[in-house]
């Protein structure tokens, strides 16, 4: 089963053409890696999932995106689109307060009050994004005194605080240290069984460690997508084998 079904999409910032004619299953439960030189649309694809792009004047789309059947350009809520799709970024971004607090905002901002369910509702999202035996005697402090990878992993777990379906994922680990990365993506192993995963990255090393499926883009175009293991050990565009043996990118 699919989470995403995206046909014959283009997308345009103003005169430029960013995405061209993409063809692209997104399946349920797995992680889905975007690779590609700078500038080849991979970002923009991601933000095309939650409709981030809406946010950028002069963005023209056409073609669809289904999530679970249904347009998500025409058949389903925008702000319920977003709360489905949670959202982690290339730089850690914890709101300055508690940790506590950063991931019980999103419930509270839904209407959530009763103590009890929020603290079962942060241990849970913090137990999910492998942070909670760090955390746990300093859920009151403030948020800004975690080392950049707990910040990242707080950020994880603020968006599994909101329950969501997908898990995007843009470069989550660029501006981390190798142990941070290597614990982020242990985290990717246990989000898979309960979320859907897109991440967009420019490691090839980290799509192959973490990824059941790649697509590689180049200038806007989805060049190839499948197995990982058959797009880093059996590339069928002469376009992918070049990328991914270094000869440019």
């Amino acid at each position: 089963m699919n989470t995403f079904e995206i046909t014959d999409l283009d997308l345009f910032y103003g005169e430029n053409q960013a995405l061209k004619s993409i063809q692209l299953d997104i399946p349920k439960k797995q992680v889905t890696a975007f690779i590609g030189p700078s500038g080849c649309g991979k970002s923009t694809l991601l933000r095309t999932l939650n409709r981030m792009n809406d946010l950028i004047a002069g963005v023209r789309i056409k073609g669809s995106v289904r999530m679970e059947g249904a347009d998500i350009y025409s058949d389903v809520d925008v702000r319920k689109l977003r709360m489905r799709c949670g959202m982690v970024f290339q730089k850690p971004n914890p709101f300055p307060m508690s940790i506590y607090e950063n991931v019980a905002y999103g419930q509270k901002a839904q209407g959530v009050k009763d103590k009890k369910t929020l603290d079962a509702i942060v241990e849970e999202a913090l137990r999910g994004a492998a942070l909670w035996d760090e955390v746990k005697d300093r859920l009151h402090s403030h948020a800004f005194g975690l080392s950049g990878g707990q910040q990242q992993r707080l950020c994880i777990a603020r968006t599994i605080a909101m329950k969501p379906d997908v898990i995007l994922m843009d470069e989550p680990t660029s501006a981390l240290d190798p142990i941070a990365t290597a614990r982020i993506e242990e985290l990717m192993e246990d989000l898979r069984k309960n979320f859907t995963v897109v991440i967009v990255t420019h490691s090839m090393a980290q799509a192959r460690r973490i990824a059941d499926k790649t697509a590689f883009f180049l200038m806007g175009e989805l060049v190839e997508h499948g197995e990982t293991e058959q797009i880093f050990t059996n590339p069928k565009d002469k376009r992918t084998h070049g990328y991914i043996t270094g000869d440019f990118g």
